[in-house]
């Protein structure tokens, strides 16, 4: 994440998904606790299939136990803004690259859900952010969407 680039958490409106360097992420947990919003933190180290981003998203989301582990049902559970135990909810996730290398195709459908919960988020007045970290060469080999 740009220095420079101020980022309110606090506005629905700036809810969205996020690349940032790994260093960014403990700022933005700061951030987000002071500002008394939800955050998740996943860690993708060594993740490498969707199954496995499933089941790491299922405990640190904390899901109930009938989360059916498909896109499907992610998708919804991100959505369900009354499980939310704060006003607005960022979610970080360390070592994306490791999921972005081994299964593109699930990372991009990943970066489609959380994209997809954030503008629900927003439609809701709602805060919903998604950081994900990768390395500081990412940024330069492939042109990210927001």
């Amino acid at each position: 994440m740009n220095r420079e680039f101020d980022l309110d958490l606090t506005r629905p409106t700036q809810s969205g998904v996020y690349f940032v360097s790994v260093d960014d992420l403990d700022r933005l947990a700061r951030i987000a606790t002071r500002d008394e919003l939800h955050v998740c933190r996943t860690d993708l180290a060594g993740c490498f299939s969707k199954d496995d981003l499933l089941h790491r998203l299922a405990e640190s989301l904390q899901l109930p136990a009938d989360f059916g582990h498909n896109w499907d049902a992610l998708a919804d559970s991100l959505r369900d803004l009354d499980r939310m135990p704060a006003w607005g909810r960022v979610l970080l996730f360390e070592h994306a690259d490791d999921l972005r290398h081994a299964a593109e195709a699930d990372f991009d459908v990943l970066l489609g859900i959380l994209d997809d919960a954030a503008t629900f988020g927003t439609e809701h007045d709602v805060p919903w952010f998604a950081f994900l970290s990768l390395p500081d060469g990412a940024f330069d080999e492939r042109h990210m969407q927001d």
